[in-house]
């Protein structure tokens, strides 16, 4: 048993690598606060002739501008503004776009966020994916599940592998403790 628990705690961490890593960028960044203001670059403007029938929801008009456009995928949307325009976030992790749509000119502007390291990490930290219905965003969330369960998995194998070890339970023991104490302390204060 204890020859399976470490050899599933070792694959588990080599697997999982990559996912570890780019959280833990990710919240360095965040928690230093060096996150850039994103830059777009205009990248293309269409001429864009819509008739959206009356009640047509601004999600399902955006959604119908994005097909059109071949840009299906996950986004969020904004408006209609004071001038009838919507603003359609199409959510990538590299290459992020900004369309707006302005019915009175029958004109979709498209910017691309350009690349920047701390905004990538941003949104690798903070993308969901179980309220879109792409296959492509509803596996990076059951991979993020899979991170979930085996950070678990990790807590509970240390434990047992820690226990197994005589030599190492006054150290553990400490360990622990502290660790404990530490982030009674953090809940405490914060």
């Amino acid at each position: 048993m204890s020859r399976l628990i470490r050899r599933t705690h070792l694959y588990l961490a080599l697997f999982l690598a990559p996912w570890m890593m780019g959280y833990a960028l990710s919240t360095i960044v965040m928690g230093h606060r060096w996150t850039d203001p994103q830059v777009f670059v205009r990248e293309r403007e269409v001429t864009y002739d819509a008739a959206f029938p009356a009640g047509t929801s601004p999600r399902d008009q955006a959604r119908q501008i994005l097909s059109d456009l071949n840009l299906t995928g996950a986004f969020g949307v904004q408006g209609p503004n004071a001038q009838g325009q919507l603003t359609i976030n199409r959510q990538q992790l590299v290459t992020p776009r900004r369309l707006v749509y302005s019915p009175a000119d029958h004109r979709v502007t498209i910017d691309r966020a350009t690349f920047q390291s701390t905004t990538f990490l941003n949104r690798f930290h903070h993308r969901r994916g179980y309220d879109q219905p792409f296959a492509a965003d509803r596996a990076m969330a059951a991979s993020i599940d899979l991170v979930v369960a085996a950070m678990v998995f990790w807590v509970l194998s240390g434990i047992w592998m820690w226990w197994e070890m005589r030599a190492t339970r006054v150290w553990g023991a400490l360990a622990t403790v502290g660790g404990m104490a530490l982030f009674a302390f953090y809940l405490w204060t914060l």
